[in-house]
């Protein structure tokens, strides 16, 4: 075989699609088919990358946020040179299998971000840009370039359509983002069908008005006509840069192209050997000619590290300390002597005793610990001074300053959670986000992906429950806790006073294997006398705040604002009554066995668990003998004063139901 061809390199990428999917018989087609030729020219020609270190600090980031078309993605990777073997590819959705159904970075190497609902993938996308721009202005120096990358990331129709990728794509043009270019798979189609009747929006028209770069009208099939805009994007020094590419969906098939049939089914046996007779493809299924493999590595991808590690060590004997830095920040680990200042601060705040709103304790954490932590990145959702997320350090990132760390959002609480998600991800961040706690629900499926990532991020969500007042039900969370807790891997933590909330900080930011959510009041809660033990213990997600003489007779569970009138409870109730303080039950559900039984004795079988939202979560912990006090109900429009005693959240409902048991 001659040196193959751009086309024959691009059908190599179908092929790999077009068995895979027949293999599974499940699967995406048509977008790998269309989008093939784009993403020939970009990884061939751009990307850069070395497969043999997939986390290598400068690479580009790739995003598919189109990512039911996994199927490109897993053949651009294994025709590159990652681990991703042509096993790998006959095993497409298949269980225990690196390439799953849509691409998940903790299972296929060389994937950046799990993606498949639409949209968030180019929300991550300008979490990824931002990361680079911050990390830029914080590390470069004169004549020391250390950080200059790209972010890629393909997106399809669905993903337009979709609200988060307005307010991504705003955000991503008032950031001036210019080292993202985004490449949209203009097919018209939807798997309803040609999308005339759901979707003319004049895209090219609406991210201009964002602020963008706009590239129109290229034939996403013809290399040179892509390459040529690849080269104007790259000039552009102020503005992220859209790719408006025509494609066909399910290029080369005779009876599927550009109809819906070859976006979500195999084609069927007939219809791929009419395709690669239609393309001129003589090789079997999963077959890949030794000519075309070399074609694909021939890049010498592996050079760009190799030079960047020469950059490096020029950096790093010229700016010993900030080369330190970097490495430290990108590896995770925290700054030597974090854990013992946080402790520190920490033994003050039971020392002084504030009874403050947890919000207000919250900020005093991040006053605290921000100093000491330059990764620590994030903002609100236009609600800073009432999340109080801002602190004396804060600096936009709209700035160019070297320490910038602050991010309005605006009202954008979706995309500003999958851009925190983008922010992690890229690395050398621990990013937090902010919002009352009722809207965690605009952004929750954000939240679930960062939990299913494993990411560290870090979601604050203020106004916790009927405290909030006169606001109303439409923003006070009744279910919103609960349901955050159901969220595997999802650390929620409802700190009871200043104490708890600068724990939970901590914890949040030691974690390094999933997301926390950080659920703080509006009104000032009671400080809790704590000895060294019980201080300790606050870490473990649950402890015993009040005790009995001899074994408990009674236990009463509570969170938050709450746990103060389980006290008041329990000092009416007299000895024999234990008070337990849950601020995150995920924390101590990991616990040992030893430690659960030593807190919650099985042998004490009359409980009571009292919490400002709905009853069902806590019915595990109080069993078929306890009660759960609690708001099955939405709330109403009053000052807290009087509505917790109208819902029935008293310490003397506490001790009536106490006394009933």
């Amino acid at each position: 075989m001659t040196a193959p061809s751009r086309r024959e390199l691009a059908n190599a990428i179908r092929f790999l699609a077009i068995d895979a999917v027949q293999a599974a018989n499940s699967g995406h087609p048509g977008m790998p088919m269309g989008m093939a030729d784009i993403a020939e020219v970009l990884w061939n020609d751009y990307l850069k990358c070395n497969p043999g270190n997939p986390h290598w600090a400068d690479r580009d980031r790739f995003v598919l946020s189109n990512g039911h078309g996994s199927m490109l993605q897993y053949a651009l990777l294994h025709l590159t040179g990652y681990d991703v073997s042509i096993d790998d590819l006959k095993a497409f959705r298949q269980l225990g299998s690196k390439t799953a159904g849509h691409p998940e970075n903790h299972v296929c190497p060389g994937v950046e971000t799990t993606t498949g609902p639409l949209g968030q993938g180019i929300a991550n996308a300008v979490g990824f840009a931002l990361g680079e721009k911050l990390l830029a202005q914080h590390f470069n120096r004169d004549g020391h370039t250390l950080v200059d990358h790209r972010t890629w990331a393909f997106l399809g129709d669905g993903c337009l359509m979709e609200g988060i990728s307005h307010e991504a794509a705003s955000l991503a043009g008032t950031w001036g983002l210019h080292k993202l270019i985004a490449f949209w798979d203009d097919n018209k189609i939807s798997i309803d069908g040609v999308t005339d009747g759901w979707f003319t929006d004049d895209t090219p028209k609406r991210f201009e008005a964002y602020g963008w770069n706009v590239i129109r009208g290229v034939d996403g099939h013809d290399a040179h006509e892509i390459k040529t805009a690849i080269e104007t994007a790259l000039k552009s020094t102020d503005k992220p840069t859209l790719i408006c590419c025509r494609t066909t969906i399910g290029f080369g098939s005779p009876a599927k192209a550009g109809k819906e049939s070859s976006h979500g089914a195999p084609l069927g046996k007939d219809e791929v050997a009419a395709t690669r007779a239609a393309l001129g493809w003589k090789y079997g299924e999963f077959e890949i000619p030794q000519a075309i493999y070399a074609g694909w590595r021939s890049a010498g991808r592996a050079g760009n590290e190799a030079a960047w590690n020469a950059r490096f060590a020029a950096y790093k004997a010229a700016h010993p300390e900030a080369a330190a830095e970097f490495e430290r920040r990108l590896s995770g680990a925290l700054p030597a002597g974090f854990d013992a200042a946080a402790d520190a601060f920490i033994a003050k705040l039971q020392q002084d005793g504030p009874s403050i709103a947890s919000r207000k304790a919250s900020q005093n954490a991040i006053e605290a610990f921000a100093p000491l932590l330059p990764e620590l990145v994030g903002g609100s959702a236009d609600l800073a001074h009432s999340n109080l997320t801002l602190w004396k350090g804060s600096k936009s990132v709209t700035c160019s300053d070297a320490n910038a760390n602050y991010i309005h959002s605006g009202v954008r609480e979706f995309g500003m959670t999958a851009i925190s998600n983008g922010l992690a991800l890229h690395g050398g961040f621990i990013p937090y986000d902010a919002t009352f706690l009722v809207f965690s629900d605009y952004a929750r499926n954000a939240v679930r992906m960062s939990a299913l990532m494993g990411i560290r991020a870090i979601h604050v969500y203020t106004h916790d429950s009927i405290g909030l007042g006169e606001d109303g039900p439409t923003h006070q969370p009744v279910e919103h806790v609960a349901s955050l807790r159901y969220i595997p891997n999802n650390d929620v933590w409802r700190p009871c006073d200043a104490v708890e909330s600068a724990v939970a900080w901590k914890c949040a930011i030691d974690r390094t294997h999933g997301p926390s959510c950080l659920i703080f009041s509006r009104q000032n809660l009671p400080h809790q006398a704590r000895d060294a033990a019980q201080l300790a213990h606050v870490a473990r997600g649950g402890y015993v705040l009040k005790d009995s003489a001899g074994a408990p007779e009674i236990i009463l569970l509570a969170t938050g604002s709450e746990v103060g009138l389980a006290m008041q409870a329990a000092a009416q109730l007299g000895d024999g009554v234990r008070v337990v303080s849950m601020p995150c039950v995920e924390v101590f559900e990991r616990q040992d066995a030893a430690y659960r039984e030593a807190v919650l004795p099985k042998a004490c079988r009359k409980r009571v668990a009292i919490e400002a939202g709905v009853t069902g979560f806590w019915g595990k912990y109080v069993g078929l003998d306890g009660a759960v006090i609690g708001i099955d109900s939405f709330g109403a429009s009053a000052p807290a004063e009087k509505l917790f005693p109208h819902f029935g959240i008293t310490v003397e409902r506490l001790i009536e139901v106490s006394n009933a048991l």
